[in-house]
């Protein structure tokens, strides 16, 4: 049997491309997010070209993963980038920006027209760039991934690509008012060609998390409102309202009555998905020998899609409205009060 010293080296993009296709879906896309368009490119290419992985190209990839991290520790790079990802997440987008102004006040904001470069192809930037000055050209391309830049250098005119060139191998430090109006060029010549972008505000979740945090009474009188306008968004805001961690507030007897609702398959699907921490409010509404017997089958079942995991909370969600809407179960502890 070989053994992982003797299995056929692989590289470092390689490693990483294995270590994202272990993931799942979800936690996968959070880890791409965070890479550089040049990096993003790299691993997407590994990632293609892998094929079969065999369990001893998983083995070097974990076994390198942890080498690395017992060396590195947390890397600092882009903290600021990585901050401003979990507030975003956290609060959303606007919220996030106002708050990394504050916090990082020195930063660009993460939807500047700079920022926005770095993810354009040179068939799109090169229209937008191709008449401005040199110098401007040169403090764009230096933050450009080098293939990007070439393309770029590439395509401006002959008697300019010198000069561009020159100034690049002479820049030394950029004042900030240079950046500044290298910004204002961009967003002016993004708007002459593709129009403004109007900025994204509100949406399902954010007028769920109102809802929710509202009266019981203005969920009774708002919502039959927006299902008479709008059945498919009455849907959406509903679906966001009712999340399966509201269930963490039940009691004993309304647990009890929703888990004799619920197969026992679909309850071990829901709670594998789940930590081991926020399992025990369902556990205490069963014998402890139904609850020892859930243990196990939850551990037994190993590695699951996190979309199975989901499309058993679902159904769990499902049968936990019905009950209430039948006033068999109560979130909250009056009319005034709702999780």
């Amino acid at each position: 049997m070989t053994n992982l010293a003797e299995a056929p080296a692989i590289s470092d993009p390689e490693r990483a491309a294995v270590m994202v296709m272990l993931l799942e879906d979800d936690q996968a896309a959070n880890v791409l997010a965070k890479l550089e368009p040049g990096e993003l490119r790299l691993l997407g290419e590994k990632m293609c070209a892998l094929g079969e992985i065999g369990p001893m190209a998983i083995a070097q990839a974990i076994a390198g993963f942890v080498e690395k991290t017992e060396k590195l520790g947390l890397t600092a790079h882009d903290r600021i980038g990585q901050v401003r990802s979990l507030m975003t997440l956290a609060v959303g987008e606007v919220k996030a920006d106002s708050l990394m102004q504050r916090i990082a006040p020195d930063e660009p904001a993460a939807n500047s027209s700079l920022e926005l470069a770095r993810w354009l192809t040179p068939q799109v930037l090169v229209p937008l760039v191709r008449d401005e000055h040199p110098q401007a050209l040169a403090v764009l391309l230096i933050q450009l991934d080098p293939e990007v830049a070439a393309a770029v250098l590439h395509a401006l005119p002959d008697d300019v690509q010198p000069q561009v060139v020159h100034r690049i191998a002479t820049l030394g430090p950029v004042a900030p008012e240079a950046i500044g109006m290298l910004e204002e060029m961009l967003a002016r010549r993004i708007q002459e060609c593709h129009g403004r972008a109007a900025l994204t505000m509100g949406g399902v979740r954010e007028a769920a998390d109102i809802i929710n945090a509202s009266a019981r009474t203005v969920e009774k009188r708002v919502m039959p409102e927006i299902n008479r306008m709008d059945k498919q968004l009455a849907k959406a805001i509903e679906n966001e309202m009712f999340k399966f961690e509201h269930l963490y507030v039940l009691d004993d007897k309304s647990m009890g009555s929703l888990l004799r609702e619920v197969d026992s398959d679909t309850l071990i699907s829901a709670l594998k998905g789940i930590p081991e921490d926020n399992r025990d409010c369902f556990f205490r509404a069963m014998s402890s020998r139904a609850a020892d017997g859930v243990r196990d089958e939850i551990a037994a079942r190993g590695r699951m899609k996190m979309a199975e995991v989901i499309e058993a909370q679902k159904g769990i969600i499902t049968a936990a409205r019905r009950l209430a809407a039948e006033g068999v179960i109560v979130f909250g502890a009056g009319d005034d009060d709702y999780v």
